[in-house]
């Protein structure tokens, strides 16, 4: 068994999620494709605690690199380079564990928008994520055009990267622990 093989699989799979991650945040920034309510504060708070960024960007990044590393065969292709990969896979699911929290909270509360009456609220916070099948409520939000779609779209772009990152992680700490046991099969490797 070579658990280089596998480390490099992990990591080539993590960096794709890991853009993604960080370009849905960013877009969340701009409903309706405009900086204007980006200037107004008009954004949905769970965009600023930058879920996709700091979570599924910088801290799965970090992790991504570190296990490329492992699995590219230098410095790290040693029971104990397979030990950190261990602890810094943890971190890396720390960072999906928060992504996902984050995307859920957006999805569930909706976006920030202004309703009929003029006012800038989320007018779902308090539905249960039931308006996410009851599209007719969707007209509640008359600004800005089309929030509700491009809220959902993103943050559900945003769980199911985060959710990906996790078990990539998990499955990064199994085969770490394969590694550190018996070791990471370098003969294996064809150089």
């Amino acid at each position: 068994m070579c658990t280089r093989k596998c480390s490099l699989f992990v990591a080539g799979c993590m960096y794709p999620l890991v853009l993604l991650s960080v370009t849905c945040n960013i877009m969340l920034f701009f409903p309706g494709w405009s900086v204007q309510y980006v200037k107004e504060g008009h954004i949905t708070v769970q965009v600023y605690y930058m879920g996709g960024v700091l979570g599924g960007g910088v801290l799965a990044l970090i992790t991504a690199l570190y296990i490329h590393l492992t699995g590219d065969g230098g410095c790290c292709t040693n029971r104990l380079g397979m030990f950190f990969s261990i602890a810094f896979a943890a971190v890396g699911a720390a960072g999906a564990v928060y992504s996902f929290i984050v995307a859920i909270l957006g999805l569930s509360n909706g976006p920030l928008c202004k309703g009929d009456n003029g006012l800038w609220g989320t007018l779902f916070k308090n539905s249960n994520a039931n308006y996410l099948t009851q599209r007719s409520k969707w007209a509640d939000c008359i600004e800005p055009r089309d929030v509700v779609q491009f809220n959902i779209g993103l943050f559900i772009t945003l769980i199911l990267a985060s959710f990906l990152q996790a078990m990539l992680c998990v499955g990064q700490i199994i085969n770490g622990l394969v590694g550190c046991i018996c070791g990471t099969g370098k003969d294996q490797m064809v150089a």
